[in-house]
């Protein structure tokens, strides 16, 4: 029996099928999650931009349509979208003293946490570091500092077609990557 793909998951999440978002989940999690600690550089945050790209699958709040690309291009760049809101948000309050009621009784992160964010990271550097200078620099560019396509092909002096065609082979190639290395590739 052949698993559904992604985009059979996505709408059937859509219309509230929680074994599909279970499945989207599984297949996802480890990739959003990583992407977001890579451009927010806060576990805390990272997970709050993973909760939250989640649960707008779950409610449909954003929209994917499968000719604009593949799914897991769409997702992660509804999570730069979400860290980059997040990013500004932290520094917007950043002046005002805050009392973290939570902080008293916030528990330590586990080890078994630490080491497997330690293992997730690395894959992500591994991945990331197979791909060719000219795409890890687009990559860099466009999910760890914020560029939009357009800042990016004005930044590297490249038409913009070329700049959407880098960023969807670098994806392509760190999904492999990623799957090989036991991560959340589905293809």
């Amino acid at each position: 029996m052949t698993e559904p793909d992604d985009v059979q998951l996505y709408y059937q999440t859509v219309a509230h099928n929680r074994h599909s978002f279970e499945q989207l989940y599984d297949r996802y999690e480890k990739l959003v999650f990583s992407f977001a600690y890579r451009m927010t550089n806060n576990r805390t945050m990272a997970e709050e931009v993973t909760q939250d790209v989640f649960l707008k699958l779950w409610n449909g709040t954003n929209h994917y349509t499968e000719d604009k690309g593949k799914f897991s291009s769409w997702l992660l760049t509804v999570t730069r979208n979400k860290s980059i809101d997040e990013l500004r948000k932290s520094k917007r309050h950043a002046y005002e003293p805050m009392l973290d009621k939570d902080s008293l009784t916030e528990e330590t992160v586990s080890t078994e946490v630490t080491a497997e964010w330690n293992e997730r990271r690395e894959v992500i550097r591994t991945a990331i570091a197979e791909l060719r200078a000219e795409q890890r620099e687009i990559i860099d560019l466009f999910y760890f500092k914020g560029f939009s396509q357009s800042k990016i092909a004005e930044h590297c002096k490249l038409p913009l077609g070329t700049v959407k065609g880098r960023i969807r082979l670098a994806l392509k190639h760190l999904k492999g990557i990623i799957g090989q290395e036991g991560g959340v590739s589905n293809e």
